[in-house]
């Protein structure tokens, strides 16, 4: 059954154990990072409470951190801290601070200075006024800070996927990849309720009064401590291996879904980015990744590739679609895009993405470098004629590609160029291109035809494994179906693969997937 002939309901009753656990996953680390910035942020707003003086440095430093984006923070802590919740608990808690810290320090600076004086004339203790006059007179402005920072948490939460910490980012991810929007929505749907069922709850308990709710409020951190728990439920998994697979991955047949209905492949599998998982395997944090066999970390980090001896992943030869719209309305786009047909092999691509990834090469650079080295590089004409709009995905091989259509648009005709690149997954770029918001990016024929197809799965298998075949289907039904054409292809074949670091594919004795589906059977 595919997307199409499946509705939202049925999707998530076939995916509800999968969904309980991303959900517990999810709680668990919204309540982890809530109970540490409750711990670390109540007494930094009761000191610049008490020294004024430091308030706006302090409220100034927390606001900083919030304005960091969340992809950009957890970035940075994955060199200090790995990959998985370590990471994601961290960038959580600094989300969490800001509303945490003002709103202590504001409810309290806000008590009634008369109300403290007369206390203190009773003779109460500075602890005794704040823990029985200040906190108290203060506390529905407290809470109603730490009820804006679960709320910042839950939706801040579903990017933990992205670094393998799980939650209800990994359908959400996967489903914007995979052009399923049961997907999304089943990860989308429990996050929105998770945060609306938060936010009246602390609602509530913001209402009470402190005196008669006190025992309620003060187990507030013990509650917080039992639902971080919950992220611990669905680890509870030990094996000999450990997979990395990206949210699109784990939802194609090409992918962790072929590997199990072909090889019987079962393998301990976290959910991560693309961004990170090579680096994660050459750090020794993960056994097993879905590569991209073009890819340039397969050099930089010395990785392997696992001979796919049964054949479930698919030609992925790429080239650029573009709308017969976009074709129509400029003329020599189509010969000018043609020029890269055939010139890039999989070496090339391996090498050409090994600069950008590694070396750090910006992918404009590598564009024109290789657009010199084979003749085809020519200054700009100053495009008058219109402008054409180039889209891509969000990896660095896009980006290269993307920077030489740029180059050839520019150099062999007067139109100018606007690019809009890093559109995401699979769904963004074609979603893109059919509302005509682009006018063509660079796919590839296994996607076409798995993924925004979907054919009948023997008629999938029957032609997914000619890349004639596969470029000849995906070409006449994108025509007759989408109004869109494919170009020529440009050459290489970045299909999925599965890799080790070399030196332990060797020690394994682990050279293609059955290897490995024997190996783990053993152990």
């Amino acid at each position: 059954m595919n997307e199409n002939s499946q509705t939202l309901w049925q999707f998530i009753a076939e995916q509800s154990d999968k969904l309980l656990n991303q959900t517990l996953q999810h709680l668990g680390l919204t309540f982890i990072s809530l109970f540490l910035a409750v711990a670390v942020g109540l007494p930094i707003g009761i000191l610049i409470a008490r020294k004024r003086k430091l308030s706006a440095s302090v409220l100034g430093f927390a606001g900083i951190l919030q304005t960091i984006p969340s992809i950009a923070l957890l970035g940075f802590m994955i060199p200090l801290l790995g990959i998985g919740a370590k990471p994601a608990i961290v960038a959580l808690l600094i989300y969490a601070l800001l509303p945490i810290i003002r709103n202590t320090y504001t409810g309290i600076v806000g008590v009634d200075a008369d109300v403290k004086e007369a206390a203190k004339a009773m003779g109460m203790s500075k602890m005794q006024v704040l823990f029985k006059v200040e906190l108290p007179l203060a506390m529905p402005v407290i809470l109603a800070g730490i009820r804006t920072a679960t709320v910042i948490n839950v939706g801040v939460a579903t990017l933990a996927s992205y670094i393998a910490a799980g939650g209800l980012g990994e359908f959400i991810f996967g489903g914007i990849s995979l052009n399923n929007s049961n997907m999304i929505l089943a990860g989308a749907i429990p996050a929105a309720l998770l945060a609306v069922i938060l936010d009246l709850a602390l609602a509530s308990l913001q209402k009470l009064d402190f005196r008669k709710a006190k025992k309620l409020i003060v187990a507030l951190p013990v509650v917080c401590l039992v639902l971080s728990g919950f992220y611990l439920l669905p680890k509870a998994y030990a094996g000999a291996l450990t997979a990395g697979f990206t949210p699109e991955f784990m939802g194609r047949q090409d992918g962790d879904l072929g590997l199990k209905s072909a090889y019987g492949l079962k393998i301990h599998t976290i959910v991560i980015s693309d961004a990170v998982m090579y680096k994660a395997a050459y750090e020794k944090e993960l056994d097993v990744i879905s590569g991209y066999s073009t890819d340039g970390r397969l050099k930089a980090f010395d990785l392997k590739i696992l001979e796919d001896n049964k054949g479930i992943f698919p030609p992925y030869y790429a080239a650029p679609i573009a709308s017969k719209t976009a074709l129509a309305n400029f003329p020599e786009l189509e010969s000018t895009l043609n020029l890269l047909a055939g010139k890039i092999t999989d070496d090339v691509m391996t090498d050409l993405n090994y600069k950008t990834d590694y070396l750090h090469q910006t992918p404009e650079r590598v564009a024109k470098d290789f657009l010199v080295s084979i003749g085809l590089y020519k200054a700009s004409s100053g495009g008058k004629n219109g402008t054409v709009r180039i889209g891509s995905k969000i990896f660095g091989e896009q980006y290269i590609l993307a920077e030489m259509y740029s180059m050839l648009i520019k150099g062999y005709t007067n139109y100018d160029v606007a690019t809009k690149t890093g559109l995401g997954g699979t769904k963004i770029c074609f979603d893109a291109l059919m509302n005509n918001q682009i006018d063509f990016y660079p796919e590839y024929t296994g996607t076409g035809l798995l993924v925004l197809l979907k054919p009948d799965a023997r008629l999938a298998k029957k032609i997914a494994h000619n890349k004639d075949s596969t470029y000849q289907f995906v070409s006449k039904s994108f025509d007759r179906k989408f109004n869109i054409k494919w170009l020529k292809p440009i050459g290489f074949n970045n299909s999925y693969a599965l890799m080790m670091r070399r030196k332990q594919s060797k020690a394994l004795n682990v050279n293609t997937i059955t290897d490995l589906k024997n190996y783990l059977d053993k152990n």
